[in-house]
C-alpha cells in the first residue's frame, strides 16, 4: 500500500469511487488549492482504495488542530488497515505542521469507524453534541 497526498483534481476524480457523491472538478480545485486543506489516498497496485481528508482549523487563542473530515475505504479492501494507516499518516501530519490535536465526529452507532479511530488512538470522551444547521 502507498499513500500519498492528491495534489490535482484529476487524482481527485480517479478515486471518486470512494466518495459519497460524484466528485465536481471545480470543488476538487477548491478543496486542493485552500491552504490547510488535505486529502491522502491509499492506493494498492496502482488503484485508490481508500482517502482520509483532513482540515487544519485555527483560532487566535488555541492554535491550529486537525479535523479529521472524512475518512473512506473500498468495500473489498476494509478491514486490512488502510482505514487505521490514513488516520494515522493524517495525525502525523497534523502533528508535523504544528497541530495541537485531531478530532472527528462519528455518527452513533458507526461501531466500524469507532474501532477504526480507537485502533489508530483516539478516545472517545463522551462530551459533545452535535448541532447543525442546514442551509438551501
Amino acid at each position: 500500500m502507498d499513500i500519498r497526498r492528491a495534489t490535482t483534481p484529476a487524482e481527485v476524480a480517479a478515486a471518486e469511487h470512494l466518495f459519497d457523491h460524484p466528485v465536481r472538478p471545480e470543488w476538487a480545485e477548491r478543496f486542493l488549492g485552500t491552504g490547510g486543506h488535505h486529502l491522502l489516498v491509499a492506493y494498492v497496485d496502482g488503484e485508490p482504495v481508500g482517502f482520509v481528508s483532513g482540515v487544519e482549523t485555527v483560532h487566535p487563542d488555541k492554535g491550529a488542530e486537525m479535523f479529521l473530515y472524512e475518512l473512506g475505504v473500498a468495500g473489498p479492501y476494509r478491514r486490512r488497515g488502510i482505514g487505521r494507516a490514513l488516520v494515522l499518516r493524517l495525525d502525523a501530519l497534523g502533528r508535523r505542521l504544528g497541530c495541537y490535536g485531531m478530532w472527528v465526529l462519528v455518527d452513533t452507532g458507526n461501531d466500524v469507524a469507532l474501532a477504526t479511530y480507537r485502533s489508530a488512538g483516539g478516545k472517545d470522551d463522551g462530551s459533545c453534541s452535535v448541532i447543525t444547521w442546514a442551509f438551501g
